[in-house]
């Protein structure tokens, strides 16, 4: 049941109101090209010695302690963190009250090598059989060095569950970056949906690079440690260095950041899938082979047939490279993964796609290009409602600085771009729609840029037969807020 202005209303009679009072917006009808000019700290790296990447007191505590989901459900995390002087304890403590370590769980330890870097003793729990909508407390390390966090795990799997999460690309360790940490970390999202490029420590040669991981892990630590970070490997990751007798792709980031792949039936960490609250996550990576008969092929195709829009009714993809994007730099390099999947996502019918790598924003209508091949000539994109809205965060704040050149004129598929350094929000309200929202930190303030409604693919579509196209979130809300209360 609905409050709606002191009445009440069945759910199913409230949507179908909601959507016939909207007015929609066309395809290519309000496309913005920001004018802003971002005038921006520089894109260099936060200085070792800063606070920024404190190192915490004690002899071998605990640093670099971040989490992920640790299943397909929620139901379980896997608690990562880095000792450094010998291995000490493996054992995460935890329990529902603060300080009172009912439970135990035993994780695993490994470290690695990277030219002349050795890493620390990389540690990897997973804590599970936990209950939903519960905070949780743990303890990880030895004695006066031990440290304590939390985390929330997610509410029951339900089409109604609201929920909020954040989108980070491309983050890096500058004080753009710092900025971007900052606010998000002021946003009230649950969960980080972070869609590639970590550390940049690949802009290293030889011990830096492993030392430039280890800053990133303590930089990341203030809200990894207590929320889930849901990783995406980008190219930055792939730290293939021949000249230092690096050769194998992902080194670094497979040994320091796990994921719960084989929850999802995935045979690769850096392809897989989880279910939170009321959203199904689909992980791809876009510097594995993905083309037919490949794992990543065949493990996709399985995936979308688990989704259960019942339960789940907002199905959100992330990738690295963006499959649409009107930035001169990174131009089409998503385009092969396009051609591959894209008729897949409109049939399933995928509600977003999330992506970083082109260092600016950028967000599409609805739009798809399945209707092209060699010989017709159709090249152009052309407006699809049951295609996927695909938004570029890769604006984190690296050290590469910004992408500030885009394609002129802006076209018919871009909604908004702008070249400036923010985040991204999506707060989930149901299974019919989620308020969505890009803040651009303008020098060093969160500033609300991009605001829009989205209505799900699945179910949006089943309450009306009217068709509806996403509205700016301030227009929506002025008419419509006021009846957003659940009871």
């Amino acid at each position: 049941m609905l409050v709606i202005s002191g009445g009440r209303l069945p759910s199913f009679n409230f949507l179908v109101i909601l959507f016939t009072i909207v007015n929609t917006v066309g395809s290519g009808s309000s496309r913005i090209t920001s004018t802003y000019i971002r005038s921006e700290w520089p894109s260099t790296d936060i200085p070792l010695d800063d606070e920024a990447f404190a190192i915490p007191k004690g002899h071998n505590a605990p640093q670099q302690v971040h989490i992920t989901q640790g299943d397909y459900d929620g139901k379980a995390v896997i608690i990562s963190w880095v000792t450094t002087d010998e291995p000490g304890s493996n054992k995460v403590l935890y329990g529902t009250s603060e300080k009172k370590y009912d439970f135990s769980s035993k994780g695993d330890v490994v470290n690695y090598t990277f030219s002349n870097y050795s890493s620390g003793y990389i540690h990897h729990c997973l804590v599970d059989g936990l209950e939903h909508d519960t905070k949780y407390y743990y303890k990880i390390g030895d004695g006066g060095s031990s440290r304590e966090f939390w985390f929330q795990t997610p509410p029951n799997i339900d089409p109604d569950t609201p929920y909020t999460f954040g989108i980070i690309g491309d983050l890096g360790q500058t004080y753009n970056s710092l900025s971007t940490l900052q606010h998000y970390m002021q946003s009230g999202a649950q969960t980080v949906l972070f869609v590639g490029d970590l550390s940049y420590a690949d802009r290293y040669e030889f011990n830096d690079v492993g030392i430039r991981w280890d800053s990133w892990g303590r930089f990341v630590e203030r809200s990894a440690a207590f929320q889930p970070w849901i990783w995406i490997a980008g190219n930055h990751e792939i730290e293939y260095m021949p000249n230092m007798g690096e050769v194998v792709p992902f080194k670094s980031y497979l040994h320091r950041y796990a994921t719960p792949y084989m929850a999802s039936q995935s045979s690769n960490p850096l392809w897989y899938a989880v279910r939170r609250a009321s959203a199904h996550i689909i992980v791809l990576s876009s510097y594995s082979p993905f083309v037919k008969y490949t794992p990543q092929w065949r493990w996709l195709r399985e995936e979308l047939k688990r989704v259960d829009r019942e339960k789940t009714p907002w199905l959100i993809v992330l990738m690295h490279a963006p499959m649409y994007s009107s930035n001169v730099v990174h131009y089409m390099e998503g385009e092969s993964m396009r051609a591959v999947f894209e008729s897949w996502f409109i049939n399933s019918k995928v509600d977003i796609i999330f992506a970083g790598h082109v260092h600016a924003y950028e967000r599409s209508y609805r739009i798809s290009n399945t209707q092209y091949n060699i010989t017709n000539g159709d090249r152009y994109p052309i407006p699809d409602k049951s295609a996927p809205v695909y938004i570029t965060v890769g604006d984190g704040g690296n050290q590469e600085g910004l992408a500030g050149s885009f394609v002129d004129p802006q076209p018919e598929y871009s909604s908004f771009r702008e070249a400036s350094y923010g985040h991204s929000t999506l707060e989930i309200k149901n299974r019919t729609h989620a308020f969505y929202h890009w803040n651009r930190n303008d020098d060093g303030k969160k500033v609300p840029t991009d605001s829009v409604v989205f209505f799900n693919q699945y179910w949006g579509k089943q309450s009306t037969e009217e068709e509806t196209e996403e509205e700016p979130y301030q227009d929506y809300c002025k008419q419509h807020c006021h009846l957003l209360m659940r009871v």
